[in-house]
């Protein structure tokens, strides 16, 4: 969305950009990430997280470390105030989300409850 009025739904941490460059440096021009959130999941609802040259009109778009990330109208209603990190621990590598929304999540951190 252009509109000037309205904030990002979320924010992208400095190391999610620079991994976010990574993962895109090999795709093609134009490429984002998109983040969504669909029904499922054991906690009702899930993230989901695709590389992608498509971007809707209705897409809010988020720009950092010269990296672009891009979430749909539905989906910024649910992650609006949150965090997209990258974290690298004991547990591994993986984008993950701090949503201040989520009553409940799952241990992986992929789903939550709203």
């Amino acid at each position: 969305m252009t509109d000037t009025d309205v904030s990002p739904p979320i924010a992208v941490t400095a190391a999610a950009a620079a991994r976010i460059a990574v993962v895109t440096a090999d795709e093609p021009a134009g490429t984002v990430m998109r983040i969504s959130v669909a029904g499922g999941g054991c906690s009702g609802f899930s993230y989901g997280f695709a590389l992608t040259t498509e971007r809707n009109p209705d897409d809010f778009v988020i720009e950092r470390g010269g990296v672009t990330v891009v979430v749909d109208a539905i989906s910024a209603d649910y992650v609006r105030g949150s965090e997209l990190d990258f974290v690298d621990d004991l547990m591994g590598q993986a984008f993950k989300i701090k949503n201040p929304n989520a009553t409940a999540t799952c241990g992986c951190g992929t789903s939550f409850a709203v």
